[in-house]
This record gives structure tokens, sequence and C-alpha cells, in this order.
């Protein structure tokens, strides 16, 4: 468990502040399934919100130490049923996950769409093509909808 300066503890509060909470502790405590589940929320966010659910101020104060030692962890801040701790990303998951993800093909995010993604943008660049189309062709002909706008009289 690492010890946080005020200071740090302020920023992170304030970071804190527009979070979720990512899990919930029960009557069953932490269960190790809860544990794992916390465990990949900091993994992946680092600054988390627990909440737990009926129980007493101390023993939300035990559960709390009980967690930041479980995992490693920073107690941030502890109001009302919520708890707040950090932890830095562990470097070892992230090496570890990198060689597992590679591929024959670069690395790159996705682009791939799904069919009726691809078929509705589809119809969608045909209609704007022909209304564009259309447009052009009523604009130049004598009688159609397109009318200039008529000179401005006002001085300038």
């Amino acid at each position: 468990m690492s010890e946080l300066t005020p200071a740090q503890r302020r920023d992170l509060r304030a970071r804190a502040h527009h979070l979720s909470p990512v899990a919930s502790v029960a009557s069953n405590g932490l269960s190790p399934a809860v544990l794992a589940e916390i465990e990949r929320a900091l993994q992946a966010h680092e600054l988390i919100k627990v909440r737990v659910y009926g129980t007493e101020r101390d023993e939300r104060d035990a559960l709390m130490k009980e967690l930041c030692t479980a995992l490693g962890a920073a107690p941030v801040q502890h109001i009302g049923n919520i708890l707040i701790v950090w932890r830095e990303r562990r470097e070892e998951e992230r090496a570890a996950a990198a060689p597992a993800a590679k591929t024959g093909r670069a690395a790159r995010p996705s682009t791939a769409k799904s069919a009726a993604g691809f078929a509705a943008a589809a119809r969608r660049a045909a209609l704007t093509q022909a209304a564009q189309a259309k447009n052009r062709k009523t604009r130049g002909a004598p009688g159609g909808r397109y009318k200039p706008a008529a000179p401005s009289t006002r001085k300038k």
C-alpha cells in the first residue's frame, strides 16, 4: 500500500469527482470475484470508485484498508458509501499483453464497419450525390426552382 502526499490526494479527489463506481461490495464482502474486478479496473483506469452497501463506517474503514493492502493500492478518500482508490498501472501486465496481441498485421485501430453500417453509409452517399446532381440541373433550367437573390438596396 503506497502513501500519497496531501497534494496528490487533493488532485486525485478532484479527478475522481466525476467518476461513477465501477464495483460494488455488498453483504458477501470482498469476494475473490470482486477483488478480481477491482484489480482489472485499477489496471485499466488507475483511479476508481467502489460503492459499499450495508456496512457501518468502521467496517467501511476496515474494508478500505483490506482492499488497499490486497491490491497494493493507495486510499484516496472514503466519503459515505463510496471508497476512492488509486494505483499506478503495473508495467509487467502491459508488457505481457503486448506480445500476445501481435498478429501478422500492423498495430492500428480497427476501422472495420458492419455490413449494415457500410450499406447505410453507401445509401446516404448515393442520395447526397443524386440530390446535388438534381440541384445542378434545376438551377440552370429556365423556370426552375432556383431564383437568384435580389440585389441589396441597403446603403453601406
